[in-house]
Formats: C-alpha cells, structure tokens, sequence
C-alpha cells in the first residue's frame, strides 16, 4: 500500500463530495464492539460440533478458524468427488451434510455467545456508534448480529429498516401480531440487512422481524427459542460467493436489498470488510454502479504487510467494470482513526 497514501477516517469526509454517504459494514464493524465474541477464533473456540469431530478436526488441519473457508473446502471436496469417485454417494453425502451442519453451528453458536442485553453494551459505546453512523444517509450491513440493530433503536430519526406492523393504517388491529413485516413497497427504508440477520425469519409469505416491544421477550431468547425449534432465521451463511449470491437471489428482500447498494449515489465508505473472494458478489454490485462516484476503505493492521498489498489490489479492481474505467474514485483510510463504539 506504499504507492497509495493512507487518509484518517476525518480527511476522508472531507475528500467526499458534497453529494450522499452511505456505509458497507463488514464483520469488523462487530468485533471493534466485542472482538473477543464476534471473531472466527472465539467463535470457533466455542462451537458445540456435537458429534461431528471431523469437522473439528479439519480445522486443525487447515490451521484455520474461519467458518466460510472450511465451508469452501468441503464444497470443493464435493466437486472433486463428484468427478473422480461417482460411486462413493455416502462419503459424497457426508461431506454435503458437514457443510449443512457447518451453517448451522455457525448461527447458534453466534446466537448462544451474543451479548444478552442492549444494556450490556455501555451508553458511551452507543453514543460513538450513533455518531459514526449519522455521518451517513443509508446503512447496508453483512453481519447477522443485533449490535446495528440495539444502536439504531437509541437513534430513532436514523432507524427505518422497512419493516411495518401488519395491520399498519388500522389502530385498532395495532400491536395484534407478536411481529412486523417487511413491505417492499417503503420507499423510505434506510436500512439493509445484506446477509439477512438472526432476528428475521421467514414465513409461509412474508419476511417477520421479531420485536421485544410486541412481546416483552428477549430478542436473543426468541432467536433461540426458533432454532430448538428447527426455524433457522434468513442469514445467508454459505461459504463461497456465488452461493452467498444464489440464496440472495431466493429472496424477495435480499434481491431488493443488494440492488438498493447497486443503485446508491455519491459516496460509499466500506468498513471492518475483508474485501476477499467470498465478499466477489458485493464488490461486483459496487463495481457496476455508475452512480457511485468514491468509495473509502478502510484498513485495520500494518501498512507494509502482505494483507495492505492484498487490499490494494482489490481496491484497485474496483475502479473498473467489465474491462472498463468506471470512473471511480478509491481511497484507503486507517480503521484506528474512527471510533465506532
């Protein structure tokens, strides 16, 4: 990254047009709250693989922690298999079913070890977070957790994630559900859950957010009341990036969500995003809007590793789109120079 100046998170406000802002929150975003919850290792280290010690065993293997790029490598497995031993269905079916499995661990132990309380995390903390993200007009984020959701419920006027109550227009039906609905149809929505998020579940026709107001229970305890029940909330888990993108693609509210980051104006400040091969649906997304004039990303880390050279290189492909300059302008900022909780 030597070749390109690295800018305090303050500098880069200044360098962005007067136009909008928008932010991409990556899982950085969750562990400047609480690393030492929300990384691969503390999640791996407290993963329940119940019988599946294989799983666990790879990676060790691997010498890894990261859920996606074991999820990655059996997918790859699969494919290998599938050409060089067609007739071994079981070992083909097993490791199917680790992937599956993997997903699955990968929610409730991020669900088990979530912080219980809004209260568990500090007024101060909230107070940077809600002047971090009132620097911007829309907030697209691709971590499940509840952390953005507890920060936007202390900012009211920045909260509106497009969903409604059912019977929205008839008081007297007003707080008949336990739930709200997501309309397609609000034009007003500012948040956007990119890879969905613990608290939102599917129905038979309609996407349900749960809400502790409607029903004085704990969010958490309501996600983990869904998952013994063998409801798994809309996240989308998979490892490699065009599967991320088929399971976007199912859904009504995914689709209209990545295409509202494809149509966004002006500015896009990108933070606590690893910028690597899984994240190739969003990047694309970022790519191809002609309307997206700078972009700014952050950095966490020594400016001379490997990982700073990595981060440029990708920066630098998006400065172009089907072999074309698409006009963008990058900038690469200090994650250290913003305080986010």
């Amino acid at each position: 990254m030597s070749e390109v100046k690295m800018h305090s998170f303050q500098k880069c406000l200044e360098i962005a047009d007067t136009g909008k802002k928008h932010v991409l929150l990556g899982n950085g975003f969750s562990r400047a709250c609480r690393d030492n919850i929300f990384s691969y290792n503390s999640l791996f280290e407290s993963t329940d693989f119940e019988n599946k010690n294989n799983l666990k065993d790879l990676f060790t293997s691997l010498g890894t922690t990261d859920f996606e790029e074991i999820m990655n490598v059996l997918l790859n497995c699969a494919s290998v298999l599938e050409v060089y031993d067609k007739t071994n269905t079981s070992l083909l079916k097993s490791v199917l079913e680790d992937e599956k499995s993997l997903k699955s661990f990968l929610v409730s132990t991020l669900t088990k070890n979530h912080p219980e309380n809004p209260s568990d995390i500090l007024d101060t903390e909230y107070e940077n977070c809600i002047k971090f993200i009132s620097n911007f007009e829309r907030i697209f984020t691709l971590n499940y957790d509840l952390l953005l959701y507890w920060a936007l419920m202390k900012a009211e006027s920045l909260r509106d994630d497009g969903f409604r109550d059912p019977y929205e227009g008839d008081p007297e039906d007003y707080f008949a559900e336990d739930f709200v609905v997501w309309s397609n149809g609000n034009h007003k929505q500012n948040i956007y859950y990119l890879h969905g998020a613990l608290h939102l579940f599917m129905s038979k026709t309609r996407l349900q957010k749960f809400s502790w107001v409607r029903t004085g229970v704990k969010l958490k305890d309501q996600i983990e009341k869904s998952l013994k029940s063998n409801k798994f909330p809309l996240v989308v888990s998979e490892g490699k990036s065009e599967q991320k993108m088929a399971k976007i693609q199912r859904s009504n509210y995914l689709g209209s969500c990545l295409r509202s980051l494809g149509a966004v104006t002006g500015n896009l400040f990108i933070y606590g995003l690893s910028m690597s091969q899984n994240d190739e649906h969003i990047l694309n997304e970022i790519r191809k809007n002609s309307k997206l004039k700078k972009i700014f990303v952050s950095f966490y880390g020594d400016a001379k590793s490997s990982e700073a050279r990595r981060l440029r290189e990708v920066c630098n492909g998006l400065k172009t789109y089907k072999g074309k300059d698409n006009g963008k302008e990058i900038y690469i900022y200090n994650a250290k120079t913003v305080r986010v909780w």
